[in-house]
């Protein structure tokens, strides 16, 4: 049913170059923009950049102790790594949801029509992107303090019994005084988060919907199928949050289900650590459809490479 401990670990390897290097590719045409070509540098890609940098550790910190673990590391992380490790990995988890969430929050704002009730937020949207950073990382990091005092390191390969469980660490006890509200808030957190990203994007998609009707009436074919820029931005915010929606319900399905059985499986942690990457993994993918630097990078290469292959033949 589940695949094996070598399968797992090249999944996982696999899965954390990709999520890594994308992101990085990502984040580093945005640095190169803002030094070379600062005038092309738009207010939304600071957030892309945040994102970027988020999705960076929190791959980084979930994926690592799996992939020693599946390649059978043992003792990997005392009490001190442990709370380090998960503490960091929840963090930037929480600022990737809260980014995402504002992300789709300042598209749908942008793009909004000037006659909307919406409108006179737009001039503000640029002056609120760095103090929502600055509220994300204040609020995520006192969220998870929480995990400094419950989480130590595994003493064996097993563990019975409730509570959450990681590839070399796990929770003091379940039953814990202070866990109820930190669930409580941890939930009010991500369905306020979730319903805001669904409410924005369905919206931006009744205003797509409604421009894509219009502008059949009025343009011509041959004008109507060009794409503006706004819109093609729009559609990767949108199947952006609908990536994360779908792997966030479905990881949390499985964290719940592996917090409340008595036996372990440890392949399921390890399968549960490969979808909770996913949209990490996938993110930088969805926003590289509309850079221009990484496309004429990829252009010149390509160039390049049928130059050198030519050359090689006419040799």
């Amino acid at each position: 049913m589940f695949p094996s401990v070598t399968t797992l670990g090249i999944f996982l390897t696999s899965e954390f170059c990709i999520a890594v290097i994308g992101n990085s590719l990502l984040f580093l045409s945005y640095v190169y923009i803002f030094l070379a070509h600062r005038y092309l540098l738009k207010p939304i890609d600071s957030i892309f950049m945040h994102l970027t940098m988020a999705n960076v550790f929190t791959v980084v910190f979930l994926l690592i102790p799996y992939i020693a673990s599946s390649f059978g590391v043992r003792r990997f992380l005392n009490d001190a790594g442990c709370k380090a490790i998960l503490y960091i990995y929840r963090v930037t988890r929480g600022l990737s949801i809260c980014t995402t969430s504002f992300l789709s929050t300042f598209q749908a704002i942008a793009i909004s029509p000037s006659n909307t009730k919406w409108a006179w937020l737009k001039p503000k949207l640029s002056k609120w992107i760095f103090p929502s950073f600055f509220f994300s990382w204040v609020i995520n990091m006192l969220i998870y303090i929480h995990i400094i005092h419950t989480v130590i390191a595994k003493n064996n390969a097993s563990h019975a019994g409730q509570g959450y469980v990681h590839a070399f660490c796990k929770t003091r006890d379940s039953r814990d005084e202070n866990s109820l509200p930190f669930f409580i808030i941890l939930l009010t957190r991500d369905l306020l988060l979730v319903v805001l990203m669904m409410s924005t994007s369905l919206y931006m998609v009744n205003l797509l919907f409604t421009h894509h009707r219009r502008t059949r009436h009025v343009h011509s074919r041959s004008l109507s199928s060009q794409t503006s820029p706004e819109t093609k931005a729009t559609q990767s915010i949108l199947l952006l949050v609908s990536c994360f929606v779908f792997f966030y319900w479905l990881g949390n399905f499985i964290t719940l289900y592996e917090f409340y059985t008595p036996n372990k499986i440890p392949r399921l942690e390890g399968i549960n650590a490969i979808l909770s990457s996913c949209y990490p993994t996938v993110c930088p993918f969805l926003l590289m459809r509309n850079n221009k630097i990484i496309f004429q990078f990829i252009s010149s290469f390509s160039i390049l490479r049928i130059s050198c292959t030519q050359n090689t033949f006419s040799s």
